[in-house]
């Protein structure tokens, strides 16, 4: 059967999939024949139509000793139901008292978006309680065993005491037989709390075990997302040292202070955290410095994002930049620093300067970038190595432009994805930058949201994008004629996010795809619509 597979069409093969996984009270038929090389495609079908008794079935059987779910999707594949989700933490956690499963390590990493994608799929806050639920429940579950094992235990040896005691009393007088057998009582509850105690002592101290009494121990590796109201209830899961263990890829916390953040770095394993995602949280410079050094111990750390954490060195002592300087320093493996909305304005050079690689990532949004900022960056040894840089909501003028041209030289043969929404580019600021945006040769994806274009200008810039042959996705503003009557002349960014637009947004749309076709391109996706624009697609 496994030599035909290959030759069947995909389609074909998923339809094949999907009948099969849809009869739920045929599974103990069909299960017991399925190979190995089978298990995957079924389960990914038992998803697909919501079948959560098959997801079951399919996972108590997994033949494997990983399972991954979740990592990178296909177009158009919608994440698992919640109800799907579930039946897959219930079967996993079965294996822990079951040793005939092969089943020891489910990995999840990827599978929810920030708060789920569909109605009824799972979102990363859902999925986090979800996960240390379970992990506290096998803790719980297995002190009670433990303890269970322990008591009954107790009671047989009291037994057997109690029986040789009453053996070796012999053919005594009654008065004789009675005063032994209460001295005997009492010195047998002695020795038998004696000996509870002794076991007690080893067990903690890991000097007994029995590997046939004790929990199957799994693991679960997953992103997991911490709030102030859910970060109790991860602390116990982390901190706990139970048969089920969890571990982090990527952290994303909110609305935490430094402190809490970092005790709960203090029970992550050093190895296998990729990311730390921080937001909403009132760190302050101070915070932030004390919270660095922590991160320094995670060694596969590669990016690290901070938004709305409250770094206004404008009312802070300029001295504690240091401190920060000298904390991103010591994460060697960065490549991805996301800083938005913090304020540092004419700060970033002390920042990047101060890390060992050169970055791959830089997003500095709502940063209040100067001038100065854009010619270090232009001129840094991160410039050549940027793969994705995002200028968002940093307010451009002619004083910009050699340095921007510049940076654009530097990173012209790496750059894949470049944001320049809400900048305040005219017609003709952006007009100046076209020919450097020509020379990036590895430019996917490019937003331009939000800047006051008219549409000759949006003509332009979309004319640029077809001459660029890796282009695969443009983010353009609607143009200033699309706007209802009493705009300025140059309106802010969070003027065109509010102002009224007419009903001929459909004729600029068919007039930016008439431009594309003139140019041979049918390759490139033109979306306006910046909630629904996703970078990493293009990739």
């Amino acid at each position: 059967m496994s030599n035909v597979l290959p030759m069947m069409p995909l389609s074909l093969f998923s339809l094949c999939a999907k009948e099969v996984v849809s009869n739920h009270s045929s599974s103990p038929l069909w299960l017991r024949w399925v190979p190995r090389e089978l298990y995957g495609p079924l389960l990914e079908a038992s998803f697909d139509g919501c079948r959560p008794l098959a997801v079951r079935k399919l996972v108590q059987k997994w033949p494997e000793r990983l399972l991954r779910v979740g990592g990178c999707k296909k177009r158009g594949q919608r994440p698992p139901c919640r109800i799907c989700v579930q039946a897959l933490l219930l079967a996993f956690v079965r294996g822990l008292f079951d040793q005939r499963c092969a089943l020891r390590v489910l990995d999840l990493c990827g599978l929810q978006g920030d708060e789920g994608q569909t109605v009824d799929s799972i979102g990363g806050w859902s999925l986090t309680i979800a996960l240390c639920t379970m992990v506290v429940q096998a803790l719980t579950r297995e002190r009670k065993r433990v303890w269970a094992l322990k008591r009954d235990k107790g009671v047989k040896r009291e037994r057997g005491e109690r029986k040789r005691v009453k053996e070796a009393s012999g053919n005594k007088s009654d008065q004789r037989e009675g005063s032994a057998g209460v001295l005997g009582e009492v010195d047998l509850m002695k020795g038998v709390r004696r000996r509870m105690e002794t076991e007690k002592r080893r067990e903690s101290s890991g000097m007994e075990g029995d590997g046939k009494e004790s929990c199957v121990p799994l693991q679960v590796r997953a992103d997991i997302f911490v709030n102030a109201r859910s970060w109790k209830r991860v602390y116990v899961a982390l901190s706990g040292a139970g048969p089920l263990e969890l571990q982090c890829r990527y952290l994303r916390v909110e609305e935490l202070s430094a402190s809490s953040i970092g005790t709960l770095l203090d029970f992550l394993p050093h190895r296998g955290l990729l990311g730390v995602d921080v937001r909403f949280s009132n760190l302050g410079v101070a915070g932030l410095a004390q919270l660095l050094p922590r991160l320094a111990a995670f060694p596969d750390l590669s990016s690290l994002c901070l938004r709305y954490c409250n770094l206004d060195l404008r009312r802070e002592q300029e001295e504690a930049l240091r401190d920060l300087s000298q904390g991103l320093a010591q994460l060697r493996g960065l490549r991805r620093l996301s800083l938005e909305a913090l304020h540092l304005p004419g700060q970033i050079c002390v920042l990047l300067s101060s890390l060992s690689q050169p970055l791959e990532v830089l997003e500095v949004p709502c940063l209040s970038l100067s001038a100065a900022d854009l010619s270090y960056l232009s001129c840094s040894p991160h410039a050549s190595s940027l793969q994705q840089l995002d200028l968002s909501q940093n307010r451009f003028d002619a004083d910009w432009l050699p340095s921007m041209r510049r940076l654009l030289s530097q990173a012209s043969g790496s750059l894949r994805h470049l944001s320049l929404s809400g900048c305040g580019l005219s017609d003709d600021l952006l007009g100046s930058l076209l020919p450097s945006l020509d020379r990036c040769s590895s430019l996917r994806g490019l937003a331009l949201a939000y800047n006051p274009l008219s549409t000759a200008g949006l003509v332009k810039a979309v004319r640029a994008a077809a001459r660029v042959p890796s282009m695969r996705q443009l983010l353009y503003p609607n143009p200033l004629e699309d706007y209802q009557p009493g705009l300025p002349e140059l309106p802010s960014s969070s003027q065109l996010l509010n102002w009224p637009l007419n009903e001929s947004t459909d004729l600029t749309c068919s007039l930016l795809n008439k431009v594309l076709k003139d140019c041979g391109r049918s390759d490139i996706v033109l979306t306006c619509d910046l909630l629904n624009y996703d970078k990493d697609s293009v990739e």
